[in-house]
């Protein structure tokens, strides 16, 4: 994992890339690796690749992380990312692979309700995620939405939003 790590920062290849994130992500799914790759700091170099230019590469990074999101410790390093996932599921095109990984990093941030509020801005893009886009796309949208449904302080927000 150390040197997958290294390799992640070492190299600017996006197919190398994009094949030591497919790893960490399978490693990810060990609750033992999931602390190894924190102690490594290996969160922060994965949420670094979330703003590469290479779609391939940001989806792989966001399906890393979200991986790694299943332990409520990488959680508390992830959240600092969750503004630039927002972004990132904003921009990306509809229905589009990273659109999903984001959604899906999302849902998984927010089922509990420490991170509501670093989601609040873009509830107007979820809801028009659930209009516009295809069936996957409006699942995921949805168990984000059913996540901060559940926060009563979001309910004004939800209510309030912009479509």
């Amino acid at each position: 994992l150390q040197k997958l790590i290294h390799l992640l920062q070492a190299t600017d290849d996006p197919l190398i890339q994009e094949q030591a994130l497919i790893t960490l992500s399978n490693s990810a799914a060990f609750s033992v690796n999931q602390d190894i790759i924190r102690n490594l700091d290996g969160l922060s170099v994965i949420g670094g690749m979330l703003s590469n230019c290479v779609p391939k590469v940001t989806e792989k990074a966001l399906n890393a992380l979200n991986n790694l999101s299943m332990n409520i410790r990488n959680q508390e390093e992830i959240q600092v990312f969750i503004t630039q996932v927002c972004r990132t599921v904003e921009s990306a095109p509809l229905n589009s692979d990273v659109q999903l990984a984001g959604l899906r990093l999302l849902t998984n941030m927010s089922v509990t309700s420490d991170y509501h509020q670093k989601m609040i801005n873009s509830i107007p893009c979820f809801l028009h995620l659930l209009s516009e886009g295809t069936e996957r796309t409006q699942i995921q949208v949805l168990k984000v939405l059913v996540n901060l449904s559940a926060n009563p302080a979001m309910t004004i927000h939800l209510l309030r939003a912009q479509v």
